[in-house]
Protein backbone atom coordinates (compact mmCIF):
# COMPACT_ATOMS: atom_id res chain seq x y z
CA UNK A 1 0.00 0.00 0.00
CA UNK A 2 0.95 3.46 -0.72
CA UNK A 3 1.77 6.08 2.15
CA UNK A 4 -1.06 8.28 3.27
CA UNK A 5 -0.38 11.45 3.07
CA UNK A 6 -2.36 14.63 4.67
CA UNK A 7 -2.14 17.61 2.28
CA UNK A 8 -3.07 21.00 3.14
CA UNK A 9 -2.69 25.05 2.95
CA UNK A 10 -4.09 28.09 4.15
CA UNK A 11 -4.60 29.79 0.44
CA UNK A 12 -8.11 27.52 0.30
CA UNK A 13 -8.90 24.67 -1.21
CA UNK A 14 -9.28 25.83 -4.26
CA UNK A 15 -5.66 27.11 -5.02
CA UNK A 16 -3.58 26.58 -7.01
CA UNK A 17 -0.95 25.86 -5.54
CA UNK A 18 -2.13 23.28 -3.62
CA UNK A 19 -3.44 21.27 -6.82
CA UNK A 20 -0.47 21.18 -7.79
CA UNK A 21 1.13 19.56 -4.82
CA UNK A 22 -1.51 17.16 -4.89
CA UNK A 23 -0.54 16.06 -8.34
CA UNK A 24 3.31 15.74 -7.30
CA UNK A 25 2.97 13.74 -4.49
CA UNK A 26 -0.29 11.26 -5.91
CA UNK A 27 2.14 9.01 -7.34
CA UNK A 28 4.18 8.48 -4.32
CA UNK A 29 1.19 8.67 -1.55
CA UNK A 30 -2.50 8.61 -0.98
CA UNK A 31 -2.82 11.84 -0.94
CA UNK A 32 -6.17 13.09 1.18
CA UNK A 33 -6.82 16.93 0.72
CA UNK A 34 -8.02 18.30 4.27
CA UNK A 35 -8.02 22.20 3.53
CA UNK A 36 -9.43 25.63 4.21
CA UNK A 37 -12.70 26.22 2.49
CA UNK A 38 -11.11 29.71 2.21
CA UNK A 39 -8.14 32.07 2.16
CA UNK A 40 -6.19 31.91 5.25
CA UNK A 41 -3.35 33.45 4.94
CA UNK A 42 -1.07 35.09 7.59
CA UNK A 43 -3.42 33.56 10.55
CA UNK A 44 -0.61 31.59 11.90
CA UNK A 45 -1.11 28.81 14.41
CA UNK A 46 -4.61 30.91 15.34
CA UNK A 47 -7.53 28.04 15.82
CA UNK A 48 -11.14 27.83 16.28
CA UNK A 49 -12.43 27.56 19.68
CA UNK A 50 -15.28 30.17 19.56
CA UNK A 51 -17.20 28.56 16.84
CA UNK A 52 -17.93 25.27 14.99
CA UNK A 53 -16.07 24.07 12.61
CA UNK A 54 -17.73 22.59 9.14
CA UNK A 55 -16.28 19.99 7.07
CA UNK A 56 -17.92 19.30 4.13
CA UNK A 57 -16.73 16.50 1.19
CA UNK A 58 -16.20 18.20 -2.11
CA UNK A 59 -14.87 17.18 -5.75
CA UNK A 60 -12.67 19.94 -7.37
CA UNK A 61 -10.74 18.76 -10.22
CA UNK A 62 -12.86 14.85 -10.30
CA UNK A 63 -10.96 14.54 -6.65
CA UNK A 64 -12.57 14.43 -3.04
CA UNK A 65 -11.16 16.79 -0.73
CA UNK A 66 -12.51 17.89 2.53
CA UNK A 67 -13.76 21.86 2.51
CA UNK A 68 -12.98 23.05 6.53
CA UNK A 69 -14.87 26.18 7.59
CA UNK A 70 -11.46 27.12 9.35
CA UNK A 71 -7.91 28.12 9.83
CA UNK A 72 -5.10 25.55 8.48
CA UNK A 73 -4.79 24.50 12.06
CA UNK A 74 -8.01 23.25 12.02
CA UNK A 75 -7.81 21.50 9.04
CA UNK A 76 -5.28 19.43 10.26
CA UNK A 77 -6.80 18.71 13.44
CA UNK A 78 -10.02 17.66 11.58
CA UNK A 79 -7.65 15.25 9.55
CA UNK A 80 -6.26 13.68 12.38
CA UNK A 81 -8.28 13.73 15.00
CA UNK A 82 -12.24 13.74 13.42
CA UNK A 83 -10.87 12.02 10.15
CA UNK A 84 -8.64 9.79 11.47
CA UNK A 85 -5.94 9.82 8.47
CA UNK A 86 -2.85 9.00 11.12
CA UNK A 87 -0.82 10.20 7.84
CA UNK A 88 3.27 9.25 7.00
CA UNK A 89 3.36 13.04 6.33
CA UNK A 90 1.24 15.95 6.67
CA UNK A 91 2.42 18.96 3.73
CA UNK A 92 1.44 22.49 3.93
CA UNK A 93 1.18 24.60 0.54
CA UNK A 94 2.47 25.35 -2.17
CA UNK A 95 2.34 28.45 -0.83
CA UNK A 96 2.07 31.73 -3.16
CA UNK A 97 4.71 33.59 -1.34
CA UNK A 98 7.63 32.91 0.45
CA UNK A 99 7.22 32.16 4.06
CA UNK A 100 11.13 32.95 5.23
CA UNK A 101 12.48 34.43 8.46
CA UNK A 102 11.32 34.45 11.99
CA UNK A 103 8.84 37.19 11.01
CA UNK A 104 6.99 34.57 8.50
CA UNK A 105 7.11 31.40 10.17
CA UNK A 106 5.19 32.88 13.34
CA UNK A 107 2.42 34.15 11.32
CA UNK A 108 2.07 32.31 8.34
CA UNK A 109 -0.61 30.00 8.13
CA UNK A 110 1.20 27.12 5.85
CA UNK A 111 4.40 27.03 8.29
CA UNK A 112 1.19 27.20 11.71
CA UNK A 113 -0.62 23.69 9.75
CA UNK A 114 2.94 22.15 9.68
CA UNK A 115 3.57 22.96 13.19
CA UNK A 116 0.42 21.74 14.43
CA UNK A 117 0.70 18.34 12.48
CA UNK A 118 3.93 18.56 14.32
CA UNK A 119 2.53 19.22 17.47
CA UNK A 120 0.11 16.73 17.48
CA UNK A 121 2.81 14.20 16.56
CA UNK A 122 3.04 13.86 12.85
CA UNK A 123 6.19 14.86 10.61
CA UNK A 124 5.57 17.68 8.72
CA UNK A 125 6.34 19.41 5.80
CA UNK A 126 5.63 23.37 4.77
CA UNK A 127 6.52 24.58 1.10
CA UNK A 128 6.33 28.12 0.09
CA UNK A 129 7.05 29.62 -3.55
CA UNK A 130 8.34 32.88 -3.96
CA UNK A 131 6.59 35.58 -5.79
CA UNK A 132 8.13 38.11 -7.87
CA UNK A 133 5.53 40.81 -7.37
CA UNK A 134 4.35 40.81 -4.21
CA UNK A 135 1.01 41.88 -5.14
CA UNK A 136 0.44 38.12 -6.78
CA UNK A 137 0.10 37.20 -2.64
CA UNK A 138 -3.32 39.44 -2.48
CA UNK A 139 -4.85 37.81 -6.16
CA UNK A 140 -7.24 34.65 -6.46
CA UNK A 141 -5.13 32.00 -5.45
CA UNK A 142 -7.40 29.50 -8.10
CA UNK A 143 -5.53 31.58 -10.94
CA UNK A 144 -1.97 32.18 -10.00
CA UNK A 145 -0.16 33.10 -13.21
CA UNK A 146 2.99 31.89 -12.58
CA UNK A 147 4.05 28.15 -13.35
CA UNK A 148 4.45 25.28 -10.52
CA UNK A 149 6.31 22.84 -12.46
CA UNK A 150 9.71 23.42 -10.57
CA UNK A 151 8.27 24.23 -6.87
CA UNK A 152 6.35 20.57 -8.20
CA UNK A 153 8.92 19.27 -8.71
CA UNK A 154 10.89 20.51 -5.80
CA UNK A 155 7.76 18.61 -3.98
CA UNK A 156 7.93 15.60 -4.96
CA UNK A 157 11.68 15.31 -4.58
CA UNK A 158 11.76 16.31 -1.15
CA UNK A 159 8.89 14.12 0.01
CA UNK A 160 9.94 11.23 -1.66
CA UNK A 161 13.29 11.25 -0.24
CA UNK A 162 11.43 11.71 3.34
CA UNK A 163 8.74 8.90 2.84
CA UNK A 164 12.14 6.51 1.57
CA UNK A 165 14.78 7.77 4.35
CA UNK A 166 12.52 9.01 7.35
CA UNK A 167 12.06 12.27 8.78
CA UNK A 168 15.50 14.01 10.26
CA UNK A 169 16.06 13.70 14.19
CA UNK A 170 15.56 16.83 15.87
CA UNK A 171 13.41 18.53 13.48
CA UNK A 172 9.96 19.08 14.28
CA UNK A 173 9.11 20.34 10.81
CA UNK A 174 10.92 21.30 7.51
CA UNK A 175 10.33 24.58 5.91
CA UNK A 176 11.11 24.82 2.25
CA UNK A 177 11.15 27.94 0.30
CA UNK A 178 11.50 27.79 -3.66
CA UNK A 179 12.64 30.52 -5.61
CA UNK A 180 10.53 31.89 -8.57
CA UNK A 181 13.40 30.87 -10.55
CA UNK A 182 15.45 27.73 -9.39
CA UNK A 183 18.78 28.09 -10.18
CA UNK A 184 20.66 26.60 -7.29
CA UNK A 185 20.47 23.45 -5.72
CA UNK A 186 19.26 22.74 -2.12
CA UNK A 187 20.81 24.45 0.90
CA UNK A 188 20.44 23.45 4.17
CA UNK A 189 19.40 27.00 6.24
CA UNK A 190 19.18 29.29 9.26
CA UNK A 191 16.03 31.50 9.72
CA UNK A 192 16.89 35.23 9.10
CA UNK A 193 15.47 37.67 11.80
CA UNK A 194 13.11 39.62 9.61
CA UNK A 195 12.18 39.31 6.09
CA UNK A 196 10.20 42.71 5.30
CA UNK A 197 11.22 46.37 6.60
CA UNK A 198 8.35 46.78 8.82
CA UNK A 199 5.77 49.88 7.52
CA UNK A 200 2.38 51.70 8.91
CA UNK A 201 0.42 54.34 6.18
CA UNK A 202 -2.14 56.15 7.48
CA UNK A 203 -4.75 57.34 5.34
CA UNK A 204 -8.08 59.05 5.93
CA UNK A 205 -11.77 57.77 5.54
CA UNK A 206 -14.31 60.01 3.33
CA UNK A 207 -14.90 61.17 7.03
CA UNK A 208 -11.74 62.57 7.63
CA UNK A 209 -10.75 59.73 9.87
CA UNK A 210 -7.48 57.69 9.89
CA UNK A 211 -7.28 54.21 9.27
CA UNK A 212 -4.03 51.98 8.89
CA UNK A 213 -2.12 50.02 6.45
CA UNK A 214 0.71 48.05 7.62
CA UNK A 215 3.27 47.48 5.19
CA UNK A 216 6.83 47.46 4.08
CA UNK A 217 9.59 46.45 1.49
CA UNK A 218 11.55 43.42 1.44
CA UNK A 219 14.61 42.85 3.19
CA UNK A 220 17.98 44.11 1.00
CA UNK A 221 19.89 41.84 2.22
CA UNK A 222 20.60 39.59 4.60
CA UNK A 223 23.24 37.49 6.68
CA UNK A 224 24.90 34.07 4.16
CA UNK A 225 23.48 30.95 5.46
CA UNK A 226 19.78 32.33 6.29
CA UNK A 227 16.79 31.31 4.49
CA UNK A 228 16.45 35.06 2.92
CA UNK A 229 19.87 34.67 2.06
CA UNK A 230 19.69 31.60 -0.44
CA UNK A 231 16.25 32.03 -2.00
CA UNK A 232 17.78 35.79 -2.85
CA UNK A 233 20.57 33.95 -5.10
CA UNK A 234 18.19 31.34 -6.74
CA UNK A 235 18.61 28.07 -4.22
CA UNK A 236 16.13 26.18 -2.32
CA UNK A 237 16.07 26.60 1.01
CA UNK A 238 15.15 24.03 3.26
CA UNK A 239 15.10 25.01 7.52
CA UNK A 240 14.32 22.37 10.06
CA UNK A 241 12.08 24.07 12.63
CA UNK A 242 11.87 22.68 16.16
CA UNK A 243 9.09 23.61 18.27
CA UNK A 244 10.82 24.09 21.78
CA UNK A 245 11.39 28.21 21.65
CA UNK A 246 12.85 27.70 24.64
CA UNK A 247 15.65 30.54 25.14
CA UNK A 248 18.50 28.19 27.28
CA UNK A 249 21.24 30.17 27.34
CA UNK A 250 19.49 32.86 29.48
CA UNK A 251 18.12 30.27 31.98
CA UNK A 252 21.52 30.88 34.38
CA UNK A 253 20.88 34.64 34.08
CA UNK A 254 17.19 34.04 35.18
CA UNK A 255 18.12 31.98 37.94
CA UNK A 256 20.74 34.48 39.44
CA UNK A 257 17.79 36.81 39.30
CA UNK A 258 14.94 35.47 41.10
CA UNK A 259 16.32 31.97 42.38
CA UNK A 260 19.35 33.16 44.56
CA UNK A 261 19.05 33.84 47.98
CA UNK A 262 18.16 37.39 48.83
CA UNK A 263 21.22 39.63 49.98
Amino acid sequence: MKPRILLTNDDGISSAGLWAAYHALSPLAEVTIVAPAAQQSAVGRSISIFEPIRADEVTINGVRAISVSGKPTDAVIIGLFALHLDPVLVVSGINIGENLSYESIMTSGTVGAALEASNQGARAVAFSLQVEDQGDKFEDPRFYRRSFDQAADVVRDICQKLLRYGFPPHADVINVNIPSVVKRGYEITRLAPKLFKTGVEKRLDPRGRPYYWINGPLQADADEGTDVYAVARGAISITPITLDCTAFPANESLRQLFCSPQQ
